[in-house]
């Protein structure tokens, strides 16, 4: 999969000769607040593999994760409150509110403890933030509908978590993309949580009143209850936005091979959290770094599902995984 953010390897030839502080010292943590799907499995599993490596390699002294039970910003911000007791150098956050957790993360500013931001950011003036334009990937997805079905129809909207920051910036997109494009109607709202569990429940729940679907948008880690839903109810199958999820790749590969199904998947990149730690520990080295970060959402299209699914593991998520060097050309194509 290409990396539509990097730029040409000369930014790091410009960089190589730059002295920078040691950071072999240096101790980073992860607050995470939820864990309970498989992107947050990925995302978990991908932190650990990037950063035990550069604690192994003499990069950092160490790299700790630390998720939260009940994905309430008050026990978050008990947790980041912690990591300044223990003396982080960096605090990696992936927050359950973007203004919640501000006072925690104020004090850790203030006591000289770098916080990057990513997936859920926070809007302290002090952090970092590497984030997804999550509107857009909303968007995207009505963009790949008017085309797919000129003359619209009725929609069903699967949303994330409630009041995650998330949650907010894709519905937003989406509810754009339709005022765009009125010929498109969000008939029913649940929410799945980013998860097919609980996205199959609450799609049963809401599909007896709901007219015919052409089409369901969603978040990520939903688009396979969906489906499971629309058979369980004996209705026709819509077009539903998968969320790069395996399952969901496995069960749209069968429906192409058996029916021509046509789809689109898109979600953000689970090792997003590794580009996180390299930024934060590129602060820690000295690097000038700008205050906000974009990487691009990860999409797979009808001609490069095949691909997709076959480096995507079993119950695991389609992933990108980051470098250094990356952290380093993203942070030079920020500025």
């Amino acid at each position: 999969m290409t990396r539509t953010i990097l730029m040409a390897s000369a930014a790091l030839a410009c960089l190589a000769g730059t002295g920078f502080a040691d950071t072999s010292d240096k101790r980073i943590a992860l607050s995470n607040n939820y864990a309970g799907n498989s992107w947050r499995q990925a995302m978990l599993e991908s932190w650990a593999k990037v950063t035990g490596q550069a604690v192994t390699d003499g990069v950092v002294a160490a790299a700790d994760a630390f998720t939260t039970a009940e994905n309430q910003a008050t026990e978050q911000a008990a947790q980041i409150q912690n990591m300044i007791l223990q003396g982080y150098d960096a605090i990696v956050v992936n927050a359950a509110s973007p203004t919640a957790l501000n006072g925690a993360i104020k004090e850790a500013c203030d006591a000289g403890i770098i916080v990057v931001s990513f997936d859920g950011i926070v809007d302290e003036p002090c952090a970092w933030r590497v984030a997804v334009d999550f509107e857009a990937m909303g968007k995207s997805q009505l963009d790949y509908l008017k085309t797919a079905m000129p003359d619209g129809g009725a929609l069903l909207e699967i949303r994330g978590l409630a009041g995650v920051f998330v949650d907010d910036a894709i519905s937003a997109g989406i509810h754009a993309g339709v005022e765009e494009n009125p010929n498109f109607t969000i008939a029913g709202s649940v929410h799945g949580d980013w998860a097919q569990d609980v996205a199959q429940k609450a799609v049963a729940g809401i599909l007896p009143s709901l007219p015919e679907i052409a089409a369901v948008v969603t978040q990520g880690g939903d688009g396979y209850g969906a489906a499971q839903a629309f058979a369980a109810a004996g209705r026709p199958t819509p077009i539903i936005i998968m969320g790069n999820r395996q399952d969901e790749l496995k069960w749209w590969k069968e429906q192409k091979d058996a029916n021509g199904y046509t789809t689109m998947s898109v979600s953000i990149a689970p090792g997003v959290s590794t580009l996180a730690f390299w930024v934060a520990q590129q602060i820690l080295d000295g690097k000038d770094v700008p205050k906000d970060l974009t990487v691009p959402f990860l999409r797979i299209d009808q001609d490069t599902l095949e691909a997709n699914l076959e480096t995507t593991p079993e119950g695991g998520v389609a992933n990108v995984e980051y470098s250094q060097e990356d952290a380093i050309q993203v942070i030079e194509a920020a500025k």
